[in-house]
């Protein structure tokens, strides 16, 4: 392939009441080399000093030896996770971005990251690196996504054990590096989830047309400290109540993209829905240390079979110029 399948890199940030967060990662963005092309920064109507925050890194990176573009998208109402990368990914197509590389605002980038992910943007659309966690260890995530429970399965042991790539079907959106031809035709990311299940089915969709790799390259670092349960094959964070309602919620959603593409199978689902419940429940008790929360685990699930019962479900479309 030819050099230009590396051009136009941008980083796709979304950012919602975290100014202090947001500003080492903006440190970590400006130290990369090679640098990005452009950098979108999705704020989802924050009311802290998010604003200036932005204002201060466009500055910087224009006053650097070779400029980097920011762009301050400013949302009127905060759309959440999805709404924020659906929003980010938007304005990156429309700027001409080629690759964007998507990630929340509590984590920072390796300096050598765009240089690391280089050989594999040769190979693939849909790339996924792993991170550090807090404390600058290997951040556990390897999944593949079981559409007979449309539930994401952790993989046990080093899948990178024999090769450098691990052939995976979900997404992340803490870290995800997408060719525009690969948004373009899937579409964007579903706002409509707000939050939770959004980067699953995301990548899971890309999956569908093309490979999703999870690659052996260390290009994040989580920087936010979570109290979390280490069941060796996967970590439990501790979440909000907020999370907890639309990680149910969404189960409607991921059963309406499955019915769309011919994958739902009724039983399966309702026990993929089980686990998930046990899952957050196991979360509360064993992590937080209480049952407060469960209540917003049952309000979501009543809400999700109301949109599992919808007969008008359409999703998102691909977009102009895909192939």
């Amino acid at each position: 392939m030819s050099l230009g399948r590396r051009e136009q890199f941008f980083i796709v940030i979304t950012t919602f009441n975290r100014a202090d967060y947001l500003e080492g990662l903006l440190d970590s963005v400006a130290a990369l080399n090679p640098a990005p092309d452009g950098v979108i920064v999705v704020n989802n109507a924050s009311t802290d000093t998010t604003s200036s925050v932005i204002e201060d890194a466009t500055a910087r990176f224009a006053a650097l030896p070779a400029p980097v573009a920011v762009f301050h998208l400013q949302l009127a109402e905060n759309t959440g996770g999805a709404g924020g990368f659906s929003a980010g990914v938007d304005r990156a197509l429309a700027q001409g971005a080629q690759w964007m590389w998507l990630m929340d605002d509590d984590v920072t980038c390796v300096p050598d990251a765009i240089g690391a992910f280089g050989p594999w943007m040769e190979k693939y659309d849909a790339i996924i690196g792993r991170r550090y966690d807090a404390e600058g260890k290997p951040f556990f995530w390897q999944n593949n996504f079981s559409t007979f429970l449309g539930f994401p399965l952790p993989v046990r042991g080093d899948v990178f054990a024999s090769s450098n790539e691990f052939a995976t079907n979900v997404g992340c959106f803490e870290g995800m590096l997408l060719h525009a031809d690969a948004a373009r035709s899937v579409g964007l990311p579903d706002p409509r989830f707000f939050l939770n299940w959004d980067d699953t089915v995301y990548g899971w969709l890309v999956s569908l047309q093309r490979p999703v790799r999870y690659v052996n390259e260390f290009v994040l670092q989580k920087v936010r400290v979570q109290r979390s349960l280490d069941l060796g094959i996967r970590h439990l964070n501790d979440s909000s109540d907020l999370s907890r309602f639309y990680v149910m919620r969404n189960r409607g959603l991921v059963g309406q993209y499955l019915r769309v593409h011919g994958r739902f199978n009724r039983v399966g689902f309702a026990f993929g829905t089980l686990l998930t419940a046990s899952k957050e429940l196991l979360r509360l008790i064993a992590v937080e240390k209480t049952l407060h929360g469960s209540g917003r685990l049952l309000a979501g699930w009543r809400e999700s079979r109301q949109i599992l019962a919808a007969n008008d479900f359409t999703p998102m479309p691909p977009l102009e110029g895909s192939h």
